[in-house]
């Protein structure tokens, strides 16, 4: 699974463990808050249950005449009710629901009943809380009302915005904050292990660092070093049974071609007087003679087309042992050394100056000095099965260039094989580069592995081989650019 699909994973199942239970803690909060605004409006409904008589007791007398007010006396209980609150307040009024003493808001219709009644009022910005209750006074049968200015109750409602839900939403929002930010260090050293993983070679199977990683994902690590060290014990021994059968391959192989080399070279007709030679030839299984008046003719082509047959044999071991060399190659446990590409590229064409002569090809060198970092024999084995993979299907009378030197605008280091011979249809040009693969109607003899071996050198290089067709739309052209890191400065040396 890929570690941003992980750490996605991780931040939506953090959220949900840690949202849901901030939901319910601040349902649960609202819950209390309610019942704490509930209590304290209870409390506050018993104490105007209990002012309320002591209200109706202060109406000492009724007044002088019907249309004066009643006497009051204020009992000591409702003069510190008045004065502990800028918000309280009182009234007394008539049947009818005229106002008689105290607040002239107080007013209304009485209670049909003689017990009390509460309700909740809201007055010049402010929320009372209102008993109200029918009594029989000293100044006859009034209605007194006693007004708290704090309903818990209805100010829980009138700010459970800025109380409840404002301060839980801000909860919330910080913590999608902060689950990201932790996710994020705490997947940090995660993130190195994926990069570096990453941006491994494919054949770099030494273990990771398992000190490095997190304590919780450290068994995760050691389990992959644990299957990296089976995977390279494994290609290990492929690669040394690879290369142990091509080096076996490589005794009997050269023995049998130096045999039949000795056989072409010998006469076509082997005089009787010879009986020793003779016997030798018509025993032979290898190749066909014919006796005829005292002498003995070998099959010519016979002897050829097995002298072909063993040289390309051979080649295939050869092949075989070097792609083996490179497969079991680990760039990052070797130490790369100093290749100068223009003496490489003059030594390469001095070994192939005699296969060139003998096809009649024009084979060049265009070399710029360049130096890089890298593995001496691998380029020398890639540049070699370049040239004589171009050599071989490079027809006589062609041309055959080496170049090395720096491309266009990257300026990277580059190795160049181009030729003027038959070239590479477009759909084939990266599937020459896979091994066994061969041109289809291709007439010249080969393996299939000449390519496929410069190819893993150039991945074993960081560098990449470029199939395209040559100058003018005519042969094929191989590059190998390297990465300009691979380039030595001259002016270091």
């Amino acid at each position: 699974m890929h570690l941003a699909a992980v750490s996605s994973g991780l931040r939506r199942r953090l959220l949900l463990l840690l949202l849901v239970p901030l939901t319910l803690l601040a349902a649960i909060n609202t819950w209390f808050d309610y019942r704490s605004a509930d209590d304290a409006a209870l409390q506050q409904d018993r104490q105007l249950l209990q002012l309320a008589p002591l209200l109706a007791d202060s109406v000492v007398a009724p007044g002088k005449t019907a249309a004066d007010p009643p006497l009051l006396l204020l009992a000591p209980a409702i003069d510190d009710f008045l004065k502990e609150s800028a918000h309280a307040a009182f009234g007394v009024s008539g049947l009818d629901g005229e106002g008689l003493l105290g607040a002239d808001w107080l007013t209304g219709l009485p209670p049909t009943t003689t017990e009390p009644e509460f309700a909740s009022e809201e007055h010049n910005g402010v929320i009372y809380r209102i008993v109200s209750q029918r009594v029989k006074t000293a100044g006859g049968e009034l209605v007194v009302r006693l007004a708290a200015g704090s309903d818990p109750r209805q100010q829980w409602f009138a700010q459970v915005l800025q109380k409840v839900l404002l301060p839980n939403l801000i909860l919330i929002v910080l913590g999608v904050l902060v689950i990201n930010w932790a996710v994020g260090r705490a997947l940090a050293p995660l993130l190195l292990l994926r990069n570096a993983v990453e941006h491994r070679s494919p054949r770099d199977l030494s273990p990771l660092d398992a000190e490095a990683s997190p304590e919780e994902v450290r068994p995760l690590v050691q389990s992959l070093n644990r299957l990296l060290a089976l995977v390279q014990a494994q290609a290990q021994s492929q690669a040394r049974f690879v290369a142990d059968a091509a080096h076996q391959l490589r005794t009997p192989l050269a023995g049998l071609q130096s045999q039949i080399e000795a056989l072409a070279q010998s006469t076509e007709r082997v005089d009787e007087a010879h009986p020793a030679d003779q016997e030798f030839i018509t025993n032979s299984p290898l190749v066909h003679a014919k006796q005829r008046n005292g002498a003995i003719y070998l099959d010519v082509m016979q002897v050829q087309r097995l002298r072909d047959a063993a040289r390309r044999t051979t080649q295939l071991a050869n092949q075989l042992l070097a792609l083996s060399r490179v497969d079991a190659r680990n760039p990052a446990t070797q130490t790369p050394e100093q290749v100068d590409l223009k003496a490489l590229c003059e030594s390469v064409l001095e070994e192939q100056l005699d296969m060139a002569a003998a096809k009649q090809i024009d084979l060049g060198l265009e070399a710029q000095p360049v130096r890089v970092w890298g593995q001496l024999w691998l380029l020398r084995e890639l540049l070699s099965n370049l040239v004589d993979n171009a050599l071989k299907y490079t027809p006589a009378g062609g041309t055959v260039t080496l170049r090395c030197g720096h491309t266009g605008a990257e300026r990277a280091p580059m190795l160049e094989v181009e030729d003027d011979g038959p070239g590479i249809a477009p759909e084939h040009r990266q599937s020459v580069l896979d091994r066994f693969f061969r041109v289809p109607g291709s007439a010249t003899e080969g393996n299939g592995l000449g390519l496929a071996i410069a190819d893993e050198i150039a991945r074993v290089h960081g560098g990449q081989l470029q199939v395209r067709e040559g100058a003018a739309g005519r042969g094929a052209r191989f590059t190998l650019v390297l990465l300009c890191e691979n380039e030595i400065d001259p002016h270091a040396l």
